[in-house]
């Protein structure tokens, strides 16, 4: 027996080993189905539904620090309010009670100037 009556042999043996390796090769990838297609696009759905819900939080969030600005502005206009009219009261404070003011509103309330200064003495003992 010659190695060449073998050829038919091998050559067979090879096509077969070649059949195997490809079906081998071929389970190694799996097979796609249409549950995957759908599993892809639960994904898509879920990656955009995490994308809005970060959207959302940042839009209230952005909401929040904006009303939180205007209470501020408001609460500065109502300082500055009052810092006026704290201003105002003192310097109405101030004109009413110099030494001007003081005698005139004595005079209006009919009080009379002295002119003669007593000074009381407490330490005198019986």
């Amino acid at each position: 027996m010659a190695i060449f009556d073998l050829a038919p042999a091998i050559e067979i043996s090879r096509k077969i080993v070649r059949e195997k390796t490809n079906q081998v090769v071929l389970r190694l990838v799996p097979d796609t189905k249409t549950g995957q297609v759908a599993a892809d696009r639960t994904f898509g759905l879920f990656l955009v539904g995490i994308f809005t819900i970060g959207l959302l939080a940042l839009l209230v969030i952005n909401t929040a620090l904006t009303e939180d600005a205007f209470v501020l502005q408001d609460l500065k206009q109502q300082a500055q309010i009052l810092s006026d009219q704290r201003e105002a009261i003192l310097r109405e404070l101030a004109t009413k009670s110099s030494p001007d003011k003081l005698a005139q509103n004595a005079i209006d309330l009919g009080m009379i100037a002295s002119n003669k200064i007593h000074f009381l003495d407490l330490t005198v003992s019986k």
